[in-house]
Parts: structure tokens; sequence; C-alpha cells
């Protein structure tokens, strides 16, 4: 593996991936650069025409034209110039617009492209990944994408093609001015590239420590109660400061390499005036060129100068852009660990029953469940009891495909989920989270979300159901009220209220309590614990609860220890003997039983 520090930027991988994105408006690009083609050769005739005048202007001071002739020399150059207007004009306007029309298109594609792939990589995936450095990928590499387009279309190919426009003309004139300026540029070109492939390390470094900046940055903002709570501003400030002081080292070494580069630039530029007077005078001198073709190539030579500054620039640009690409490109590499199979259908449920087939799951070498065996009965309510770490949320992770166990089966109406669509498992499944964390839009938008094509009488029935329109009622906008990011103008009660809602609304055969609860005051939690007894009747459902008074009326109660199963029973079968579950009972009774 790569030293993270000598990363360098691949362009083989990342120009195949770039070129996939660009190849359905390759015709596009083609006209595109058809027409800057012609906007060079206007710019090449301008000039052209301007050594006529200086030619013509020559000719009739020495007297060898009469003033009739000159004048018109003159109307007719300056018709061709008004003709040249309307092309250049024409055009820049048309080339403009296909580029504003392609750089957008491609953005579209490629943030629809990785956004589908980021969000459905697995959930181990975005639980090992900070979601501020994600965001921070994808904005820099659609940023880049732009910048790459815009490079090859206003950089790179205008200087290729007045380049060779130049080249050939000034050729005919005087080969010796041609070969100075062509040595001028290719010297040019491969000094700034020689300092851009040093520089692309840095630029990667800054990258990483920029990435690991707002990813800290978001998390921070996303805990600000915890941090608000214990009063730990300085603290953080303190750490944000350090990644800034990092940020900072990087970007000036990053940054640094500009200076060497402006400073041979200079140089190269420099001696190439020099050489290009002394050869070009020495030819005027000689009699071989005119003063107008003197004056041709002179700014004609400034103007290619200016060209392959740009392209220059537009090499530094694709360095930077390739190095933000890379990052993103990346997760584009990354497969997901949870897939479906080749002709994996949707899974239609007809009886909810779900069983734990010998399932054994490990993570990262710390064992979960051991041949972990398990018959739940449609419509019953099954209860999962045990210690913190004894596996019950694993249980409801595998159920949902979030992973996958490394022996066993798990069914679901005698179907192996792993023979079915996980994104059709899933929506076939509805949970009541133990913290519902909401889109930051409408109650209304966030019930509407399990199930987006729900009519309007659905959705107020579903609400009812779950007692928020009392709540609704008392504010401003209704069920139109925005409830901040992750929800937070809402209560915990009225959040989880919202997740009922939802539930009530998915109208799923099976369903998933994940301490849905454990989080609210006791008045609170015995409000939704009536909700949810209606919600459960007629369903499957799977109940993690670590307060005993919430399962007490499961049918069947699971008592988990270590990833296997230590007793099944009811609540009344199970106190009746000495155990893990009466142990725990007579723990809790006092503080949780009335």
């Amino acid at each position: 593996m790569k030293n993270k520090y000598n990363e360098k930027i691949n362009f083989k991988k990342n120009t195949k991936i770039f070129w996939n994105i660009f190849k359905p408006y390759k015709w596009f690009g083609f006209l595109i650069l058809l027409l800057v083609f012609l906007e060079q050769i206007a710019m090449l005739v301008d000039r052209y025409l301007i050594k006529i005048i200086v030619d013509e202007g020559t000719n009739f001071v020495s007297k060898t034209i009469t003033l009739v002739e000159i004048q018109q020399i003159i109307f007719l150059v300056l018709l061709f110039f008004g003709i040249l207007l309307i092309v250049k004009s024409l055009t820049v306007w048309f080339y403009t617009h296909l580029s504003n029309i392609l750089d957008a298109r491609l953005a579209y594609d490629l943030k629809n492209r990785f956004f589908n792939h980021i969000i459905r990589l697995s959930y181990k995936f975005h639980t090992t990944n900070k979601t501020g450095s994600l965001i921070s990928k994808l904005i820099r590499g659609t940023s880049a994408l732009e910048k790459i387009v815009d490079t090859l279309l206003y950089n790179f190919m205008p200087l290729l093609f007045q380049l060779l426009l130049v080249l050939i003309t000034v050729i005919y004139f005087d080969f010796l001015s041609a070969l100075v300026i062509f040595v001028t540029i290719v010297l040019y070109i491969m000094y700034g590239y020689l300092i851009l492939s040093k520089q692309q390390t840095h630029r990667i470094k800054y990258n990483k420590a920029e990435d690991r900046e707002k990813g800290t940055v978001s998390d921070v903002f996303t805990n600000i109660d915890s941090i608000k709570f214990y009063g730990k501003e300085k603290t953080i400030s303190r750490k944000y400061t350090k990644l800034t002081d990092i940020v900072k080292a990087n970007a000036l070494r990053f940054w640094n390499f500009y200076k060497w580069m402006d400073f041979g630039q200079i140089i190269i530029i420099g001696l190439g005036n020099i050489f290009l007077i002394y050869v070009s005078v020495n030819s005027f001198l000689a009699g071989n060129i005119t003063i107008g073709t003197l004056a041709f190539i002179y700014t004609t030579f400034n103007v290619v100068i200016s060209y392959t500054t740009g392209v220059v620039y537009g090499i530094r640009r694709i360095y930077t852009s390739m190095a933000d690409f890379q990052e993103l490109f990346k997760y584009y590499c990354v497969e997901n660990e949870i897939k479906d199979k080749k002709h994996a259908k949707k899974l239609i449920i007809n009886k909810p029953t779900i069983e734990f087939k010998d399932v054994t799951f490990s993570y990262n070498k710390r064992k979960i469940l051991t041949k972990f065996n398990l018959k739940i009965p449609a419509n019953k309510k099954v209860a999962f009891v045990g210690e913190t770490g004894a596996g019950k949320s694993t249980i409801i992770r595998l159920l949902y495909r979030l992973y996958d166990p490394q022996k066993g089966e798990i069914l679901i109406d005698n179907k192996n989920i792993k023979d079915v669509l996980q994104e059709s498992l899933r929506s076939e499944l509805s949970i009541v989270p133990q913290e519902c964390v909401l889109f930051d839009d409408t109650i209304y938008n966030n019930i509407r979300f399990s199930k987006p094509k729900a009519k309007r009488k659905e959705i107020l029935k579903a609400m009812k159901f779950a007692q928020l329109d009392k709540i609704i009622k008392e504010l401003p906008n209704k069920e139109r009220t925005i409830v901040g990011e992750r929800g937070v103008k809402l209560s915990g009660g009225e959040k989880q209220r919202v997740s009922i809602a939802r539930a009530i609304l998915a109208n799923k055969q099976i369903l998933v309590l994940d301490e849905a609860t454990s989080s609210l005051d006791s008045e609170t939690e015995h409000q939704i614990q009536q909700d949810l007894k209606k919600l459960m009747k007629g369903r499957t459902s799977i109940i993690i609860a670590h307060r005993l008074s919430t399962i007490m009326m499961a049918d069947i109660i699971v008592v988990i220890s270590k990833g296997k199963i230590k007793q099944i029973g009811t609540h009344k079968d199970l106190i009746k003997h000495k155990s893990i579950y009466k142990r725990l009972w007579t723990i809790q009774k006092g503080g949780y039983i009335k």
C-alpha cells in the first residue's frame, strides 16, 4: 500500500472515469471545438490585416502607391474587419452557449451518478465515513469537472489551434522566427508541467487536511447540544485550531510552488523575446521580410504567449482538478458489500413469518451471534431482552440486510432475504427507532417519506392515529411546520409520534420497535405505549427494549446473552424461574414498573 503522504494523481484511472462521463456529449464537444477553430482563424486574419495596413502604409509613404490605392486598400481591410467582427461575435456566442449547456449537463450527470452510488453503499461505509467529508468531496469533484471542461475548451484547444496556424504562417515568412516561437512555447509548457508534477502530492495532502477539517465542522455542529451541555467550547475551538493549522501548513506548501512557476516562466518569456527580436530584426535588415511582417511576427508571438500562459494555468487547474476528482473517484471504486443476486426479485410477503437459521455473525473479529436460531410466527409480538452488547440491535441490522451473516440464513415468509432485492426487503419492513431523525422539512413531508404516493387523507389519518393532530393544532403552520435539522424543533415525544405516524402510513406487515420509548419521560412513554399497542395489532412485531415494562405483553420474550438465546417464554413464565430475565426484572421493577 502506498504511503498516504506520497500519494500521486492517477491520471489514467481518473481520465477513464472522466471520459465515461463526457462520452455521451462528445458531439457537443466536437461542435464547440469547430467554433473555437473558426474563432482562432478569425483572430489570426485580424493580425494579418494589420500587417497589410503597415506594409501598404509604408508603400504609400515611400510613394510607391497612390492615395486612391491606399484608400481602396483601407476600405477593403475595414470591410474584412467588419466581416471578422460578425464571425467572431457569433462563434463566441454559440460556443459559450454550447459550453454552458455542456457544463450544466456534465455537472448534473456527475452529481447524480456519484450521489446515487454513494447513497447505495453499505451501512458500514456510511458509519465509517464522515458526512462533512463526503459533502466536501462531492462538491469539490463537481467543481473540478467544470474546471477541466473549461480548461480544455478555453485554454488547451485555442492554443493548439493558434499555435498550428501561427507556425504555418510564420514559417512561410521566416523559419528562424517560427523556430524561436516554437522552442519558447515548448520550454514554457515543459517548465510549468515540471513544477506542477512536483506540486501534485501536496495538493492531495491539502485536500485530505481540508476534508478532515470539514468533517470535523460537520461533526461539531451535529453534536452542538453535547458541546453546550458540557461547556466544551474552548476544547472544541482548540481542536479546530489545530486542524486549521494543518490545513494552513499544507496550503502554504502547495501554494509556494507558484512563486517558482512565475519566476521561471518570466525568464523563459524574456529570453524568447530577446531571441525573437534578434532573428526577426536581422531578417528584416537582410530584406527577407517587410516591416509589416516584423510587426505581425512580434504581435503574434505575444498573443501565442498569452495563450500559452493560459495553457500552463490550465495545466495547473487540470492537476488541481484531477487531485479533487481523485478523492471523489475513490468512492466510485468502492463496491457495496451487500450485493443483490443477479436475478433477485422483489420481496412479496404473504405470511409475515421470520426465521433465523444457524446465523453466525462477527464484526471486526468480534463475535456477536453464534448459531442463532429463532422462528417468529406471523402476527406475533416478539421481544428481545439482554444486556448491552448481547446482539439485539445486530439482529435487526441483519434482518434489514445492513450486514450479511458469515454463516446461516434469514427467512421472511420462507424466502431467503439474500435472494430478494435489498431495497424491496427494506421497503416491506417498518420501524420505530429509538431516536427518530427527521429531515429539515415539514411534519407532513416527514411522515409522507415512508409512502411518497400517499394521499393527504391517509397522511392525516396516520397523524391522528399517532395523536399528532392535537400537537399540530397548537403550531402556527400546523402540519406545514418545518421541524429543523434532524428534527431539533420538536421534543423527543413529538418526534416519536412522527415516527409512529410514518410507520402506520407505511402499513407493513412486519414492524420493528428498536428502543422506541427509552429516551422518553414516563408520562410520554405511557402515552406512546398505547399508540404502539394499536400499531402492533395484526402485525409481526419485533421489540427491543431495556425497560422490561415495555415488553410484558409480548407473546414471546427472547433472552439473549453473548449472542446466544438463553431463555424463551412469556413474561409470566420467565419470572417464575431464577434466570437472567428474573434478575433483570428484580432490578428494574422498582424503577420502571408501577
